[in-house]
């Protein structure tokens, strides 16, 4: 018998036979169904208990067909609604583990950890499993891990990772800060520099993201709170963040390239460049560079001459122009 089927095979069998017939005898069914009278019997039997077949009382009944619709309709539409019901139960259980999923995901999605220790562990442990590329943000102040203590990064960029990291003009004019952004360039890290960052960033792989909750003005109040965010659409969010500033962004210039040469501009040159288009005032230059504000200034007047302009906006747009930074 087949799952759910009204009838088995054998009364399906001996149904559409006796429909054929419209009347007959046991005897008659048993010898064209090629079955056994007892089994025919027993047969019949259970088409007359279902409804299917009808007989008049006698020694040696005839017996006949009655509609399935008429038989099966009460069972059908019982069936009917175990179904409809069975159904609206499937739909709510579906909903339930949607929505449970929804719940659990969202919780994958975003961890919040505290405290400078955790949060510095962690920025080590994801700069050591990078495969591909690691993204900074790199504001003043940094919460968890200066600039010159990041030796997770030299690692990453011996193993080929690409480096890209935007400071902010104030993390530049902290003392020391430039050497160590140096050191970095000169593993192969990508550098830039704009006047203002809105947020701290680090992200790995453009799948895991590190971000603090906490704003820089409310940092006084307890131990540094950040959240670990996976991928979805906040990530893409800041991995978009990071794209546009990084557009927007100076090159810092720490080596002189090849192709540069003929221009005559040496290495030094070029960080001044890149200070001075990334908005870094003279004098957090001459400190940076180790000179005078008065060398500062002769330079960049060498510079705009070699430019052909008279000012510091002509100079940066040459600067650009010209492929210099």
């Amino acid at each position: 018998m087949q799952e759910g089927s009204l009838l088995d095979a054998r009364e399906e069998q001996t149904y559409r036979l006796l429909v054929g017939l419209s009347a007959a005898r046991a005897a008659e069914l048993a010898e064209v169904a090629e079955l056994p009278q007892p089994e025919a019997d027993e047969v019949l039997q259970r088409l007359q208990a279902k409804g299917l077949v009808t007989a008049q009382p006698a020694d040696d009944p005839v017996f006949r067909p009655l509609p399935p619709d008429v038989a099966f309709g009460t069972t059908l539409l019982r069936r009917q609604e175990s179904l409809e019901a069975a159904r609206k139960t499937v739909s709510a259980l579906s909903e339930e583990f949607r929505a449970s999923v929804s719940r659990r995901d969202a919780h994958h999605l975003v961890e919040v950890i505290v405290g400078a220790a955790t949060l510095r562990e962690r920025l080590r442990d994801l700069q050591n499993s990078a495969r591909e590329e690691i993204l900074w943000f790199c504001r003043a102040n940094p919460l968890a891990m200066q600039g010159a203590d990041n030796t997770e990064e030299y690692g990453a960029l011996s193993r080929g990772v690409r480096y890209r990291a935007i400071y902010e003009r104030a993390l530049i004019e902290t003392p020391g800060e430039l050497d160590s952004i140096a050191e970095g360039v000169s593993w192969g890290e990508e550098a830039r520099v704009v006047p203002t960052l809105p947020v701290r960033i680090a992200i790995v792989d453009r799948s895991t993201a590190i971000c603090p909750l906490v704003r820089d003005d409310e940092q006084s109040i307890g131990e540094p709170s950040a959240a670990i965010i996976s991928r979805g659409q906040l990530l893409d969010a800041l991995l978009a963040l990071f794209e546009s500033y990084w557009e927007l962004a100076t090159p810092v210039r720490l080596q002189a390239e090849q192709k540069h040469d003929d221009e005559g501009l040496d290495d030094s040159e070029r960080l001044l460049l890149s200070l001075l288009v990334g908005g870094v005032p003279d004098k957090s230059i001459a400190n940076q560079l180790g000179i005078s504000r008065r060398t500062v200034q002769r330079r960049l007047d060498r510079l705009m001459a070699l430019a052909g302009v008279d000012t510091r906006t002509g100079l940066a747009f040459q600067a650009a122009k010209r492929d210099w930074l």
